[in-house]
């Protein structure tokens, strides 16, 4: 029986919003799972699949970081963009890891700039890979 709100919310527009039994997020030093009376927490999202077990199934969908908190069973998502796996785009993950990969940063910024660009493709591409 689901017994939790989750909840994922980009700039544009709320993209999940729906009752969950367990949720696992991709965090940027590992994945968490989540289940109804977790204890509350705050927590950095890192690029990867978060998939939501509801009254549907499981679904999934590709985060590209953000933030979750977890309070009172509602798991709160904020990220830069949630995709479905059918919205990705392997041509399009893979010229971004090539992109990243020939980048020759020259400051931390550009080093920082190259990493998440390179984050991003895997993250894409792992979930592209389980399908």
């Amino acid at each position: 029986m689901a017994d939790m709100r989750c909840v994922v919310v980009t700039p544009e527009t709320t993209v999940v919003d729906l009752q969950a039994s367990f949720v696992a997020l991709p965090l940027f030093d590992g994945e968490i799972g989540i289940a109804p009376s977790h204890s509350p927490m705050i927590g950095r999202i890192g690029h990867g699949e978060m998939r939501v077990k509801g009254q549907k199934g499981e679904q999934s969908y590709y985060l590209d970081g953000g933030f979750v908190q977890v309070s009172d069973n509602v798991v709160s998502v904020l990220t830069n963009r949630a995709l479905t796996r059918e919205r990705l785009d392997r041509a399009e993950a893979e010229a971004l890891l090539e992109k990243a990969n020939k980048m020759i940063p020259n400051n931390p910024e550009m080093m920082a700039i190259r990493d998440r660009l390179a984050a991003q493709a895997r993250g894409q591409l792992r979930m592209l890979d389980k399908a």
